[in-house]
C-alpha cells in the first residue's frame, strides 16, 4: 500500500513540472474565454473560485476546480460587460461531458488488459502485488504530471494576460513570464496537496466503490492518459498532420474524469457494490460549483471596484486605463516578483534536499528495525 505521505510528495513533484513543461495550451483556452486585463480582477476571481473550492472540500465533495474558474470567468463576463466566447465554453462544457465518458472506456480496456496478463503470466500474487505497488507510484507520477499540465490553468490562466514578468534566468534554463506564473501555481497546488487532500482522496478512493490494487492501478492510468491527450499540444499537431481535427486544449474537470473511471470499472464488474447516494452527493457539488463561484464572482468584483476602488477590468473594445495601484504592480513589480521567485526556488531546493535526505535516513533506520523484529520474533520461535 501506498502510504499518503509517498502519494502527496510524488504527487506535488510531477505535478509542479506538468505546469510548468506543458501548462501554456490550456491556459491560452482559458484567456479567451474571458480575457481578465487587470490585476485586481485576476484576484478576485481566483479568490471566489478559491472560497468555493475550500468550502466544497470542506464537506468532503471532490469539486471540480474547472467549473469554478469557468463559472467565476463568466460572472466577470457579466459584470464587466464583456462577451463570453460561445465557442470556447462549448468546448469546455463537451470535455465535462466527454472526460468521464472517455476515462470509463480507457479504464474498462486498460481493467480487462491488466486482468488478461494476470491469469496468462501465472505470477505468484504477491510478485504481482509488488509490481503493482510500483506501477501505482510510476503511474500516479504520470497522473501528477498530467494533471498539473491541464488543471494549472484553473489556478493562474486567469493571470496570464494581466500579469506581466520579466525572464528569469536560472542558469540551466529561462522561464517567461507565464512559466513563472504557473510555477508559483504549482507550488501553491503543491501545498495544498500534503496539507489538506486527505478527505477528497479518502471519498474518491474508498467511498465510491471499493477498488483492488489493479483496479486503483487502472483507473489513475486511465485518467492520466485523458487529462494527457486534452493538453498535449504534440498529439493535436500530429492529428492536424494526418488529416485529422485537432484535440481541443481545453482544461479537463479530474475529478469529473476520475469518477467517471471508478463508475466505468463498477459498471463493468457489476452495479451491486457502488456507492449511488455518494456519487449522487458528488454530481450536486458539480452543479452547484460554477453558478455558486459564478455569483459569488459577480458580488465579490461589485464590492473591489465600488467600495475599494480597485480596477477589476473593463470591456475588450474600451481602452480604460489602468489605475496606478494596477499599474504599479504590473510593471515596476516585475523585476521584485521575478527576484522573489528565483529566491524562493533556491530555498525550495535547499530544504528539498534536507529533506530528501532526512526521510531516506528515517526509511532506512524503520527497515533497520523491522528487520530486528523479524529477527527476534524468528529466534523467539525457534
Amino acid at each position: 500500500m501506498v502510504t499518503f505521505r509517498k502519494a502527496a510528495i510524488i504527487a506535488s513533484v510531477f505535478f509542479i513540472l506538468g505546469a510548468v513543461l506543458q501548462g501554456s495550451g490550456t491556459s491560452h483556452t482559458l484567456s479567451k474565454l474571458g480575457s481578465v486585463d487587470a490585476i485586481g480582477g485576476s484576484f478576485t476571481l481566483a479568490l471566489a473560485a478559491a472560497i468555493t473550492i475550500y468550502m466544497m472540500t470542506k464537506f468532503a465533495l471532490p469539486i471540480s476546480t474547472t467549473q469554478a474558474i469557468v463559472g467565476a470567468i463568466i460572472g466577470w463576463n457579466f459584470f464587466t460587460g464583456n462577451h463570453t466566447d460561445s465557442a470556447t465554453l462549448e468546448k469546455i462544457v463537451i470535455s465535462w461531458i466527454a472526460g468521464p465518458l472517455i476515462g470509463a472506456v480507457f479504464a474498462v480496456l486498460l481493467y480487462i488488459a491488466v486482468k488478461k496478463f494476470k491469469n496468462a503470466s501465472r505470477i505468484h500474487l504477491i510478485r504481482f502485488e509488488s509490481y503493482i505497488k510500483t506501477g501505482l507510484i510510476v503511474v500516479g507520477a504520470f497522473g501528477a504530471y498530467s494533471l498539473g499540465a491541464n488543471n494549472i490553468a484553473n489556478v493562474m490562466g486567469v493571470f496570464v494576460p494581466a500579469f506581466h514578468l520579466k525572464d528569469l534566468n536560472l542558469w540551466i534554463f529561462t522561464l517567461d513570464s507565464s512559466q513563472q506564473l504557473l510555477l508559483l501555481g504549482g507550488l501553491a497546488v503543491a501545498s495544498g496537496i500534503i496539507t489538506y487532500s486527505w478527505k477528497v482522496m479518502a471519498t474518491i478512493g474508498n467511498n465510491i466503490v471499493e477498488l483492488s490494487s489493479e483496479a486503483a492501478l487502472v483507473v489513475v492510468l486511465a485518467q492520466s492518459m485523458v487529462l494527457f491527450i486534452f493538453s498535449s499540444t504534440g498529439l493535436s499537431n500530429l492529428c492536424v498532420r494526418i488529416g485529422l481535427p485537432p484535440i481541443p486544449m481545453v482544461p479537463v474537470s479530474s475529478s469529473q474524469v476520475i469518477v467517471g473511471c471508478i463508475l466505468g470499472i463498477g459498471l463493468y464488474k457489476g452495479a451491486r457494490n457502488i456507492n449511488f447516494k455518494v456519487l449522487g452527493e458528488i454530481g450536486l457539488g458539480w452543479i452547484i460549483s460554477p453558478v455558486a463561484s459564478g455569483l459569488l464572482t459577480f458580488f465579490m468584483l461589485f464590492f473591489m471596484k465600488n467600495i475599494f476602488g480597485i480596477n477589476v477590468g473593463t470591456k475588450v473594445s474600451e481602452e480604460i486605463p489602468s489605475s496606478g495601484l494596477t499599474t504599479g504592480l504590473a510593471v515596476s513589480g516585475q523585476v521584485d516578483v521575478s527576484v522573489i521567485i528565483k529566491y524562493l526556488l533556491l530555498g525550495l531546493f535547499i530544504f528539498g534536499t534536507i529533506g530528501i535526505v532526512f526521510y531516506i535516513l528515517l526509511e532506512n533506520k524503520k527497515r533497520r528495525e523491522m528487520q530486528r523484529s523479524e529477527e527476534k520474533f524468528w529466534k523467539n520461535m525457534k
